[in-house]
């Protein structure tokens, strides 16, 4: 009786398993692998005075569209240097800029998890109170920060630290400023919940063995902290790599990163073929990041368990 029960029961428990691991695949296929095939197909084709701007299409028949396709734009990235110092210079920013979040948010999300505990979520709320604003608007009032005339240089030069305005606006620097200002709550997050579930008895433990409230932290918290840098540092990464808001507004034309590129080749120059080429490029990039935070996930919940 006991078995037959279970075997009842088996259907059902397995329909749901097969649903759980169904939804994401479909999700993932209509949102990811779906627009990636079709943007890859337009990387293959040709730049064309049609609507679409690029041939062959699917009303020139099946044999056309397989046949006419080739990787010349792929060729062509690779013999114009502005496409691979956009990708260097984009790498360049993303990394500096994750730097710099990383050493801002640590000491935040460190001070949070030390705080008392009926004070955690006023902090919290105040991390991700910038995200009930536009993102537009969080950037375009950096401008009026940032500029010759904005609240900062007048500041500096009423405290006489300056004598000049300094040149921040329309720079490497500004870019920084935003995408670090932008990025924060991303990298504090993952932080403050890695070091809300360190036990505290492991720091006495290190202390009463001799170990200084320095040295306790740097052997202690920062290592039982790490999955959070990870995280942090995946979520901070990953975006600002492609952004284009942030780089456009506060660079200036001065500033090359791979996002502006892209969207000039779409929507000023509209040769769609070698813009998605420059994303699919992009997206390969991106995806090896993407792969080793997957596998520090994995690894993770392993340890868990």
């Amino acid at each position: 009786m006991g078995q037959l029960e279970r075997k009842r029961g088996g259907a059902p428990v397995a329909m749901r398993r097969l649903t759980l691991i169904t939804v994401p695949y479909l999700w993932l296929l209509a949102l990811f692998l779906i627009p990636f095939a079709i943007v890859f197909k337009i990387s293959l084709s040709d730049i064309a005075l049609a609507i679409p701007p690029y041939t062959p299409t699917m009303e020139d028949g099946l044999w056309a569209l397989l046949s006419q396709l080739d990787f010349e734009n792929f060729v062509f990235l690779t013999e114009d240097d502005l496409y691979w110092k956009a990708y260097l210079s984009s790498l360049q920013i993303a990394l500096i800029s994750t730097v710099l979040t990383l050493l801002v948010g640590y000491p935040m999300a460190y001070a949070m998890a030390r705080a008392p505990e009926e004070w955690r979520p006023t902090l919290m709320m105040l991390v991700i109170l910038p995200f009930w604003t536009s993102f537009l608007i969080r950037v375009y009032a950096w401008v009026g920060i940032l500029s010759s005339e904005g609240f900062l240089n007048q500041f500096l030069l009423w405290l006489g630290i300056v004598d000049t305005p300094l040149k921040i606006l329309n720079t490497n620097t500004a870019v920084y400023v935003g995408i670090v200002y932008t990025y924060l709550p991303f990298m504090i997050l993952p932080i403050y919940a890695a070091l809300d579930r360190l036990d505290g008895s492991l720091i006495e433990a290190a202390e009463d063995l001799g170990c200084s409230r320095l040295e306790a932290f740097w052997l202690v918290t920062i290592p039982l902290s790490k999955n959070g840098i990870i995280a942090g540092c995946f979520l901070v990464f990953i975006p600002a790599l492609g952004e284009f808001v942030i780089p456009s507004l506060l660079g200036g034309s001065g500033t090359l990163m791979i996002g502006k590129v892209l969207f000039e080749e779409f929507f000023a120059n509209r040769d769609w073929p070698v813009a998605s080429a420059v994303a699919v490029i992009l997206l390969l990039i991106l995806i090896v990041p993407i792969v080793l935070f997957q596998r520090n996930e994995q690894r993770q919940a392993k340890a868990e368990k």
